[in-house]
């Protein structure tokens, strides 16, 4: 665990050497942190704080201001359904719902187990697909509450072949 802190602290200083003397760069700062993490760390905050000359409840409000970033690690699998006017009007909320049922975890949260994380996207660019669900880069179109279950299963397979 202290080797993680280390490492994310050590990473987190590399990229911050071309953001640190920018005006105004904490959000683009914050990005490649979450880039390379797949959310923001306590830890990479710290440094953030540290290095920018940044209050810590200022990040934090960053943060917390904006959807796109997460605080906590999402899951392996990272579900993505989108819920803009195309998809919303052919069923996207049903969609969400579904998955947030069959996985016992509401949107924005990762499974206990850490495999599944959930996230509501306002747009995928498939509106010709409607509704569409991103899973890992493999997209769905026309997805219906029934084929919830199947996306679920064939990713819990792919994960467990994949060790």
């Amino acid at each position: 665990m202290a080797d993680d802190k280390i490492k994310i602290q050590e990473d987190t200083r590399k990229m911050l050497v071309k953001w640190k003397t920018k005006r105004g760069s904490l959000i683009m700062a914050l990005h490649e942190i979450q880039g390379a993490f797949g959310y923001v760390p306590w830890d990479a905050m710290e440094v953030v704080s540290e290095e920018m000359k940044i209050p810590m409840a200022q990040i934090y409000s960053v943060l917390t201001f904006y959807n796109h970033f997460k605080l906590t690690a999402p899951g392996k699998v990272v579900i993505s359904v989108c819920d803009g006017t195309a998809c919303h009007i052919k069923g996207g909320e049903s969609v969400i719902h579904a998955f947030e049922k069959e996985l016992g975890v509401p949107a924005g949260f990762t499974t206990p187990d850490g495999l599944f994380y959930i996230q509501v996207v306002r747009c995928l660019g498939c509106c010709g697909l409607a509704p569409v669900v991103v899973v890992n880069g493999k997209t769905y179109g026309r997805v219906t509450t029934l084929e919830v279950p199947q996306i679920i299963a064939e990713w819990r397979q792919t994960m467990a072949a994949e060790g």
